[in-house]
């Protein structure tokens, strides 16, 4: 999948896997690598492997995507939208969503007093010196924030137990090639 694209307007974006920002001027030609879960992996012209965020989309000409449908609204409790929303979103260089993979640990949905709801997730990280905890915290934060009556948002990077293969689905370990 390595399309061409050239950025219509400068961009901030993350630089894999280290997770420092750098800007890309408008006009940088961009080839994507991968597009999952709305953000887009991309090589630059120069040899970078970068993240466009998925608010992003549209400077390589490709289509913002929404939240969970106005159905799965109406149909799903907050703790499995909360779920389906962390399965959007993959680590970058990785093809596998973080819940497939096995990196998300737990997400808890609860009252809080005042109204709304409190979600809380523990994570891992595939190493750990991985320089996208940061970018995939961040990630999950504003896709569960996104949520219809969630007021607050608490995301924790853990490395007890340290995670390894064995939490990964059947699914992502034949997606990866280990089975």
């Amino acid at each position: 999948m390595r399309q061409a694209r050239t950025l219509s307007r400068p961009l901030d974006v993350t630089v894999i896997p280290y997770g420092e920002r750098i800007l890309l001027q408008a006009g940088t030609t961009v080839f994507i690598t991968q597009s999952l879960g709305g953000s887009y992996t991309v090589m630059t012209d120069h040899g970078y492997m970068v993240r466009i965020d998925g608010g992003d989309a549209d400077a390589i000409g490709e289509e913002v995507q929404q939240g969970p449908s106005e159905e799965d609204l109406k149909n799903k409790p907050l703790q499995e939208l909360a779920w389906d929303q962390l399965k959007t979103c993959y680590d970058p260089e990785i093809p596998v969503n973080i819940v497939d993979l096995g990196l998300v640990y737990s997400c808890d949905v609860a009252p809080q007093p005042d109204g709304g709801s409190k979600v809380s997730v523990r994570f891992a990280l595939t190493a750990p010196g991985c320089g996208m905890g940061d970018v995939l915290k961040m990630d999950m934060e504003s896709k569960l924030r996104g949520l219809p009556g969630v007021t607050e948002v608490e995301v924790d990077v853990t490395f007890d137990p340290p995670w390894d293969q064995s939490r990964m689905s059947d699914a992502a370990r034949l997606q990866l090639g280990l089975m």
